[in-house]
């Protein structure tokens, strides 16, 4: 799971340096005291999704100090519920951690039937009785506490909670962050601060000696490019903790990054409000008695850049006179640079007897003033680099690290971080374990910005840490991948849109090999799954049944006819079986656009029709087909009359009124091809095997034409577009495209923003082309994909977003700009 790779990162940020939301959970109280790292997980689906899909996450699968952790937690691979869980790690020795899980128990929670290599064994311990699993060599031990099942990886853990159950109150700093985590996301991790080096991989001396705080409570949240930790940090107000250095100050808007170089590797701000509150809480800090100067009363900032191996440091003023003063009278030489002075100064350790410990390890040999700011660096070259940077407007506030990691921070901050992969890599060498770093610098993070921020608060911080692809600007006429997403098993249904009424935006719908149906977010996270009979049958649609605006998913697989809701639970009375399977797609018909619905099923020769209660429509009289029915049936309107058309495997079509009677008799046999009925310039228009076009016009009349193509060719039809697929040759209102050789579907056409798209997907070369109605090509295309697209505005921005297959077992998603 990855989960001490990604409190290194963590590490990496607390070492460089919210209305609460109440809830009421007893699971805590049944963990021993003094965890290392706990996790409440709110939608264990959802988290194991964020876990597998994320691609910083993935960078980090090969980092040695997680094969232990990680080998353990397999063993909790059987474990499915949909109510919370705590998951808490103890360290038992130098480095190694064990897990004890607390979970409400219930049937089926932790199935092993399926598992083949597994032993279990009963044991008993102070009157307790523990089942000890072996599951493909990994260990697992189990009890019940009253209506909860407790688990654990050590035997040693598991009988030392049976000993000291009840005895061990809880941390109260722990109790107060616990109840500060969001239901919403999909887990929360809570760290104990003060004393897990070896959790955070922190080496000896790096800033080991005084914890960031006593607690930190971080609600997860990943998406396909991006990590976020969003919570609070707590510490008692009498532990000489980091993050009391700033109690009693006010967070300020950051000034570091439009003065830090565009080329900056990482940037660190720390501001306040009012700089004696800060020296005083210094002083608690240090255990020290020392005056407060007043020569810094007009500082509210104190800044960090990291550059090409060289640091500056910048102290941000309301009022600079009175410190320009005492620096004169400092400097022991003064030159002229892109008319800016450079100061050369005597006294080296000014900024670190001041400052410490947001700054160490620093001489002040050079001071210029940019704006209302004094700029310090231990070079001269580093110093001028500055004031080049500033000169041209070249800040790293236009940096494209910035400004992704900025999308989702606060405007002010006690403390920010901000860092591309070189500052990281400098911060991990300087205070993570030489494996860890080892670790870090063998993966390729160039393209992710990391940053954390922390907003001082009445007796706690809200602290903020972020990992994230960074965002480019991008060029118009691009398509560009906006997430991929790998499935438990290969896809068996070609992943399409549906509308989410709550947000009015678009989620995806797939299934896979094993009949799991998927719902997933439009940031490329499963919301939910659910394990179905079969596969279903031809596309999902959507009905607005109890017509109140909220939209459900209506489909038939081989056998059952199933309309589920929003959360995926099934919508009574639809879950129909039928005997024998062999269901064709689901037709739904709306005559009037009143959200009436027309549910038609039809198997072999039969056909069912329910209405929106889920009974059968008596008044439609056509209950039995002379021969099989071929595919789902069509309902078109042409002026006021309905028109019902039903394909026969005899090669006869049936055209129908709304009652089932015939309202057009056609006497010729079609064979058929297997493309669908369209309606085209108001006639119903089908194609046979052999490539001629048959249409019938609302009067019966019968026109054949024969466009001479193969047996395989695909066909789409709008009310005016007509377009064929047929080898190599795509035809989009009679103008020839042709392609490459290859394998193609059958074409497919979206109209979107007043304007047509005309889809198709070389399925052997895995190329994805989409023209307009002029036949001309969609600038970016081909893409790389491996299905039929769906294509939407799927954020509504107004820039179109497709889905298609990727991989067998993953879907992708890109964004046209």
């Amino acid at each position: 799971m990855r989960l001490k790779v990604l409190f290194c990162l963590t590490a990496i940020f607390l070492a460089s340096c919210a209305k609460e939301v109440k809830t009421k959970d007893s699971l805590l109280d049944l963990l021993p005291p003094n965890p290392a790292l706990i996790i409440k997980v709110n939608n264990l689906t959802n988290f194991k999704s964020e876990l597998k899909n994320n691609s910083v996450l993935k960078k980090l699968e090969g980092f040695s100090n997680i094969q232990d952790l990680s080998g353990k937690l397999e063993a909790l691979h059987p474990l499915s519920t949909d109510t919370n869980c705590l998951l808490g790690f103890y360290e038992v020795g130098k480095d190694t951690y064990d897990f004890i899980l607390v979970v409400p128990s219930m049937s089926n929670l932790f199935n092993v039937d399926s598992i083949s290599n597994k032993t279990v064994e009963t044991l008993s311990y102070e009157n307790t009785t523990i089942t000890k699993y072996v599951l493909e060599g990994k260990e697992v031990y189990s009890t019940l506490e009253g209506k909860n099942l407790l688990m654990s990886s050590s035997q040693m853990l598991m009988e030392n909670l049976v000993r000291t159950k009840n005895q061990n109150p809880t941390d109260p700093i722990l109790s107060k962050v616990y109840q500060t985590n969001s239901l919403d996301k999909s887990a929360t991790f809570i760290m104990n601060m003060e004393g897990n080096t070896s959790l955070l991989s922190l080496k000896d001396g790096a800033n080991t000696d005084k914890a960031f705080s006593s607690w930190v409570s971080l609600d997860f949240t990943a998406n396909s490019d991006d990590i976020s930790l969003s919570g609070v940090a707590m510490a008692n107000d009498s532990t000489k903790n980091f993050i009391n250095l700033f109690k009693g100050t006010n967070a300020l808007v950051n000034k570091t990054p439009a003065l830090a170089p565009l080329n900056s590797e990482a940037i660190i701000s720390y501001t306040f409000d009012d700089y004696q509150i800060l020296a005083k809480n210094q002083n608690v800090y240090f255990d020290r008695v020392k005056a407060v100067d007043s020569l810094f009363n007009t500082i509210e900032e104190v800044g960090v850049v990291y550059m090409n191996h060289s640091k500056a440091v910048l102290l941000h003023s309301y009022g600079t006179q009175s410190l320009y003063d005492y620096l004169d009278g400092q400097k022991v030489g003064s030159e002229n640079y892109q008319g800016s002075e450079i100061m050369a100064l005597q006294e080296k350790n000014f900024i670190t007897d001041a400052f410490t410990p947001l700054v160490s390890d620093f001489e002040s040999n050079f001071c210029t003033i940019l704006e209302n700011s004094f700029v310090f660096t231990e070079d001269k070259e580093t110093l001028q680099t500055l004031i080049s940077n500033h000169k041209s407007t070249s800040s790293f506030s236009n940096a494209p690290v910035y400004k992704t990691a900025m999308g989702t921070m606060a405007t002010e901050s006690s403390l920010l971080f901000i860092a591309d992969a070189s500052g990281i890599d400098h911060f991990a060498e300087q205070n993570l374990t030489s494996e860890v770093f080892e670790d870090i610098e063998k993966n390729d993070f160039g393209a992710y910005a990391f940053a954390s921020q922390m907003v001082m608060d009445n007796g706690f911080a809200h602290f903020n840490v972020l990992a994230s692809k960074i965002g480019k600007t991008q060029e118009t006429n691009t398509v560009t991948p906006l997430f991929t997403l790998e499935l438990d098993t290969d896809l068996a249904t070609q992943p399409q849109f549906v509308k989410n009424h709550r947000t009015n935006q678009q989620e995806i719908v797939v299934q896979d090999r094993n009949n799991v149906l998927y719902l997933i977010s439009t940031d490329g996270k499963v919301l939910w799954t659910k394990q179905l009979e079969g596969k279903i049958q031809g596309e999902v649609q959507q009905v607005d049944i109890y017509k109140n605006g909220r939209l459900q998913l209506a489909f038939c697989t081989d056998n059952q006819f199933m309309i589920v809701d929003r959360n995926g639970d099934d919508v009574p009375p639809f879950k129909m079986e039928f005997e024998g399977g062999n269901l064709n797609p689901l037709a739904i018909f709306d005559y009037d656009g009143s959200k009436n619905y027309r549910f038609v099923i039809t198997q072999g020769r039969k056909v069912f029709m329910y209405n929106n209660q889920g009974k059968i429509v008596n008044g439609f009289t056509f209950k039995e087909a002379p021969s099989n029915i071929l595919g789902a049936p069509k309902h078109f309107r042409v002026g006021s009359k309905d028109y019902l058309v039903f394909k026969l495997e005899d090669e006869s079509l049936k055209i129908l009124h709304r009652v089932g009677s015939d309202r057009i008799k056609v006497d010729e046999k079609i064979d058929f091809s297997t493309n669908e009925v369209f309606l085209y310039k108001n006639k119903i228009s089908v194609t046979n095997k052999t490539g001629v076009l048959h249409q019938i016009d609302t009067n019966g009349k019968l026109t054949a034409t024969n466009f001479n193509m193969n047996k395989d060719h695909g066909m789409y039809a709008t009310s005016n577009t007509l377009v064929f697929m047929d080898d190599n040759v795509l035809s989009i209102r009679g103008k020839k495209v042709e392609l490459d050789l290859g394998v193609y579907s059958k074409p497919k056409i979206f109209y979107i923003y007043d304007k047509i798209y005309v889809s198709v997907t070389d399925i052997q070369n895995q190329q994805i082309y989409l023209y307009d109605s002029q036949a001309e090509s969609i600038p970016g295309f081909p893409v790389y994909g491996s299905s039929l697209i769906d294509l939407t505005d799927m954020d509504n921005d107004r820039k179109l977003e497709l889905v298609a297959k990727d991989q067998e077992n993953s879907l992708i998603v890109y964004k046209m700009n």
